[in-house]
């Protein structure tokens, strides 16, 4: 019996800014700026941020003329930053006017976000729909048609709706909305490749904020699309909750073979970290066996027995210090991001995951002998006692990967430890 992710869907392959979507490529990590585009400078260093947190694509809005302005300014300040993820405009009413408007916007952008809900109404969707369509040819830039039930074309939507009444016998409202969402993005596709779009540069997505709805609408999407698919739940809300809800509908999704790029749609606390988002699509990733980011650290939830919380503590640390470095590490040590680190609480089932581990430390729990063994590739190497059993279990790390996953004369230990926070 096999277990893991299904084969992957075969879709076609699409190229934004020069990161392959579809097509077997690896799912890709998408990201949203929440700053107001036509600050440069506080742009530039979200950016910054989520690039640095692994976000392969950032999305940013352009709803204003100066926003659109803002954009080459923006992408010239990262590429004197060294960084070069691309950037995707997030159009919404009045997307037309602005790529006319601001040609080098429409060129610095690697890829253009269009919701056909909010190109327009009435005879004017269509021309204005074409017009962004025109200018994606004009400047070789793929597309992501993004439809949404908080903004589903209401023309579309309300003739769905009239016509299921006059059936015989009904279906369910929410069955329509979800055939109205998909019908919004298949037909846009075709029309976009009907106006001259090459089919290998369209991305579909068609997201809700309900679990079971979104996974109906993407394995029905699946079916009957091969253009890559962007998965997110929509709204998905704060804290746990939306950690939660995101995780369980996408993990169904990507465990089917369904999805090319994830976003994970997180509201972040008053003053919280908006790289929190990207993390939590790397983990999701990365825990299904999808792709690997960062070493993941094993940790027990603790019981009566481990009364002390020196063992969450050091789990805190190695899992903090781990992706810290993993910016210089990802550089200089290839495959350190497969590696795994179990920090235990007791002798209940220290030993054993540690010897899962490549590297592990089982702590003392309450009652037991205050003595740390710690196992390399499943063989215990040392015992720590004392007052540093954390700074010399993290050297222990850092030899770890050196030896394991260093190449040879490219660096020194010194270069990684000017690295520590």
């Amino acid at each position: 019996m096999r277990f893991g992710p299904a084969a992957r869907r075969k879709t076609r392959r699409a190229t934004v800014g020069g990161v392959a979507v579809g097509g077997g490529a690896p799912i890709v990590v998408q990201s949203m700026t929440n700053t107001d585009t036509a600050d440069v400078a506080g742009t530039v260093s979200q950016v910054l941020a989520l690039a640095a947190a692994g976000s392969e694509i950032v999305r940013v809005t352009v709803n204003t003329l100066e926003a659109a302005r803002a954009v080459p300014a923006i992408r010239d300040r990262l590429a004197t930053k060294g960084c070069s993820v691309p950037l995707v405009g997030d159009f919404h009413y009045n997307g037309h006017k602005l790529l006319a408007q601001v040609p080098e916007c429409a060129t610095a952008l690697a890829k253009y976000r269009i919701n056909p809900g909010n190109v327009g109404q009435g005879r004017k969707r269509d021309e204005q729909f074409a017009q962004m369509i025109e200018a994606a040819c004009r400047y070789d830039k793929p597309v992501r048609i993004g439809v949404n039930w908080g903004s589903l074309d209401p023309a579309l939507a309300r003739q769905m709706m009239d016509d299921n009444a006059r059936l015989a016998e009904p279906r369910e409202a929410a069955e329509v909305t979800r055939e109205a969402l998909i019908v919004s993005a298949l037909d846009s596709a075709k029309r976009a490749v009907e106006w001259g779009l090459s089919a290998d540069a369209i991305l579909l997505s068609a997201k809700v904020s309900n679990v079971q709805e979104l996974i109906a609408v993407y394995r029905e999407l699946a079916q009957r699309s091969d253009y890559p698919l962007h998965l997110g739940l929509t709204e998905a809300g704060m804290g746990s909750k939306a950690i939660v809800a995101s995780t369980a509908a996408l993990a169904i999704l990507l465990q089917e073979g369904i999805g090319d790029t994830i976003r994970i749609s997180l509201t972040p606390e008053p003053g919280g970290d908006r790289t929190r988002e990207v993390i939590v699509a790397q983990e999701i990733l990365q825990t299904m066996g999808l792709r690997a980011f960062t070493p993941l650290v094993t940790a027990c939830p603790g019981c009566g027995r481990t009364s002390s919380t020196f063992f969450q503590e050091l789990a805190d640390r190695i899992q903090t210090y781990l992706r810290a470095q993993m910016p210089v590490w990802r550089e200089h040590y290839p495959g350190v991001e497969n590696m795994q680190v179990a920090v235990m609480g007791c002798v209940v089932n220290g030993p054993g995951e540690s010897k899962h581990a490549n590297i592990g430390i089982s702590l003392p729990g309450s009652g037991e002998n205050p003595v740390a063994p710690v196992f390399v590739d499943g063989e215990k190497t040392v015992t720590l006692k004392g007052d540093r059993i954390a700074e010399e279990f993290q050297a222990m790390v850092d030899t770890y990967v050196r030896s394991h996953y260093g190449r040879p004369a490219q660096h020194t230990a010194d270069s990684v430890q000017d690295q520590r926070p």
